[in-house]
């Protein structure tokens, strides 16, 4: 990370997380859920396991830190730095609220509405990943990273400018369609948005590259 007190803040995120499940675990039931299906149906698994979430800020941390400092186009990251810094906090800030909610539903069973808070939680991440997807520069680690992508900056450019729209999009349908609409087909409709927000740019990059490559295609 570009900024020192942004990459301090990043692992305080996860550590704090990390305290908070340490001073609540002794009181955390045996069975806590961990997963929650579209039909309402509750996952419970062993209370030890939440330190499997808790911790994975921490991992996610140090690979935020160690994946640009290793790729092979780690001097583009100069040009989108501080976009890159602000994605790194708000995954570390989306790992806290998974963590929070997980502890809350374990002292509250039955009484948080947790798939509808996470539909949300994940479209807003969406949104704002889409916003800062036309900010990225070419690297091999983040973002959308098609053979066609990586050959042409012009191709990386258009491809993540139409990958951004299209995320805000999906996201803002997910966060709408779960607000407006019963759980089943807000998920099915949300999923179809996510799927077409993936595969729409991959495949838009192609055909760019085919165009403006006409004799190798």
């Amino acid at each position: 990370m570009k900024n020192k007190k942004l990459r301090i803040i990043a692992y305080l995120i996860p550590l704090l997380v990390l305290a908070v499940t340490a001073c609540l675990y002794p009181r955390l039931p045996e069975q806590i859920p961990t997963k929650w299906s579209v039909d309402g149906t509750v996952t419970y698994s062993e209370k030890h396991e939440i330190w499997l979430i808790a911790g994975m800020g921490i991992l996610f941390a140090v690979l935020f830190d160690i994946l640009p400092k290793i790729d092979p186009r780690k001097e583009n990251y100069k040009k989108f730095g501080s976009y890159y810094d602000g994605f790194c906090i708000a995954m570390q800030l989306f790992m806290a609220a998974m963590s929070a909610l997980i502890l809350l539903a374990s002292f509250h069973p039955g009484k948080i509405a947790v798939s509808h808070i996470v539909a949300v939680l994940v479209g807003i991440l969406l949104m704002g990943l889409g916003n800062i997807m036309p900010k990225i520069k070419s690297n091999f680690y983040m973002g959308i990273k098609t053979p066609w992508t990586l050959s042409d900056d012009q191709i990386w450019h258009r491809t993540h400018r139409l990958g951004g729209r299209l995320f805000v999009a999906a996201g803002a349908v997910m966060v709408l369609s779960v607000l407006f609409l019963p759980l089943k087909p807000a998920f099915f409709l949300s999923m179809v948005c996510i799927l077409a927000a993936a595969l729409i740019p991959g495949v838009m990059s192609y055909l760019w590259w085919k165009k403006a490559n006409p004799k190798k295609s």
